[in-house]
């Protein structure tokens, strides 16, 4: 195939983008839109549906646009997404009956309760893989059809489409032809059996969400139908779809068992990859599908860390700390490691493995001649200690995936930092591989459309496109090391509201 180029849709939370790629990795052009967020309570986040397709038509365009090529040149599309963001719309006429509900709104947290209460999560988890927890997609659905006007009556006469915002995007650039996911998008649904790799009949009755709205669910690197015309301008193949997360997995090359990788934006997800076992986490990390490629389904665990950058940034907006990430890492670099001082950054509770909502931060340790620049540190430090703690839970559910040599490969605004990555790799003790080209979500869309496209042979060979990287091997002497991660293990029940 002469000069296959792939176009990569990348649907975010707070912005689209499209990006153009070669079959070697290599970015040509891209394009984007911020999205607007809706807050309309306490709690609550959503997107409009209709907002976030006009902008991925508007971007798939530019980015072509921009490299002086033609849409008749792609050789097929990749979709990576916001994964639990879900849309409810009518079947005739494409309508959103609401506005997308985000993945990072609340407001089922009382569902969740009242089956969190019956003691149900034990067999979700066994189920989904996941937790109950108003994070995922099934206890947003249940609102939606309780709380919007017909809604229940009109899914159980068949009258209403669902799905995760890749199915979204994927009818209405399809002209309504196609109602498809993919395996990792429906894996953070809390409806999809991950062992099973269906739709769980269980789930769908624990939650009341009729199961014939939801999508089909294909491989990764599978069919999704071509662009209708009318829509692009060009009749384009869709061969590739993964959430946001497992796209950046395949983007970063980690397609063998205990390759892992950690992404450091507001907060961090790190997920490993198990290969075909689907760990049981006795640690609260969350099992789930890595990808699903030739009916061939392999598994990760992950770990989400609620505040990386954003603590970061709580320098700046709530110690005064001007100039940027970059002059609160100057402060960092320079302070002393002799204090001890630990900050905890639970502003919106702990994230696994701790699984604790009501949490609040804290600083611990300090003295008189601790100052500005010790705090700083121990912001950026927080962020390795709770990797460390999701390395640590790994290690103890998946021991298998942590023989040989281990290397974290990460990517994200904090890894832009050589100072930070090598901090990473001190207090984890563990090599870390800093991805050099950053938008390794984009790519893993692009890498799976190539594989469904036939452009790659095999994973092995789409992972060979990920990007150069710059090695960071641990430093600090295994004492130190131990020292501050004892700290942090003491000072984290300190914050904490649950055993």
């Amino acid at each position: 195939m002469a000069d296959p180029l792939i176009l990569a849709l990348d649907q975010g939370t707070t912005s689209t983008r499209a990006i153009l790629f070669t079959a070697d990795g290599q970015a040509l052009a891209e394009a984007g839109r911020p999205l607007a967020q809706h807050y309309p309570a306490d709690g609550w986040v959503e997107h409009d549906a209709e907002e976030i397709f006009a902008a991925s038509v508007a971007v798939l365009k530019e980015a072509i646009a921009k490299a002086g090529r033609e849409l008749s040149d792609v050789t097929a599309i990749g979709i990576t997404n916001q994964r639990e963001t879900v849309v409810v719309w009518e079947k005739a006429t494409g309508r959103p009956i609401h506005k997308a509900i985000v993945w990072q709104d609340r407001r089922t947290e009382p569902l969740c309760a009242r089956l969190r209460a019956a003691d149900l999560e034990p067999r979700v988890t066994a189920i989904t893989g996941l937790l109950l927890d108003p994070y995922f997609s099934g206890t947003k659905l249940a609102w939606l059809l309780d709380n919007v006007a017909g809604a229940r009556a009109a899914a159980e006469a068949g009258e209403l489409l669902a799905g995760t915002i890749d199915a979204w995007v994927i009818w209405k650039l399809t002209g309504g032809r196609v109602h498809a996911t993919d395996a990792t998008n429906a894996s953070r649904t809390l409806l999809y059996d991950i062992r099973a790799a269906a739709w769980s009949p269980e789930m769908s009755a624990m939650l009341s969400v009729p199961l014939a709205m939801m999508p089909e669910v294909r491989d990764c690197a599978g069919d999704f139908g071509e662009t209708d015309p009318a829509v692009l301008g060009h009749a384009i193949p869709i061969r590739g779809v993964a959430g946001d997360q497992q796209a950046a997995l395949m983007g970063q090359g980690c397609v063998r068992p205990g390759e892992m990788k950690a992404t450091y934006g507001t907060g961090c997800f790190m997920l490993i990859n198990t290969g075909e076992a689907a760990p049981v986490s006795e640690a609260r990390l969350l099992t789930t599908v890595a990808a699903q490629v030739g009916g061939r389904t392999t598994y990760a665990l992950e770990g989400a860390i609620f505040i990386a950058g954003a603590a970061i940034q709580w320098l700046g907006e709530g110690l005064g700390i001007e100039g940027g990430p970059q002059a609160a890492e100057a402060l960092a670099a320079g302070a002393r490691d002799d204090l001890g001082v630990v900050l905890v950054p639970a502003f919106t509770g702990l994230g696994a493995p701790w699984w604790d909502p009501g949490a609040r931060g804290a600083v611990f340790g300090l003295t008189r001649d601790a100052g500005r620049a010790e705090i700083a540190r121990a912001a950026f430090d927080a962020c390795a200690l709770q990797t460390r703690d999701l390395v640590e839970a790994m290690r103890a559910d998946a021991p298998e995936a942590f023989r040989g040599d281990v290397e974290l490969r990460i990517d994200g605004g904090m890894s832009r930092s050589a100072w930070f990555s090598q901090r990473l790799a001190d207090l984890t003790g563990v090599a870390v591989s800093r991805a050099i080209y950053q938008e390794t979500t984009a790519l893993g869309a692009a890498l799976f459309a190539g594989l469904g496209a036939g452009v790659y042979r095999d994973v092995e060979q789409a992972a060979a496109a990920r990007p150069k990287t710059e090695a960071y091997p641990p430093k600090m002497s295994s004492e130190a090391r131990e020292r501050a991660y004892s700290r942090w293990l003491d000072a984290v029940p300190r914050v904490r509201t649950t055993a």
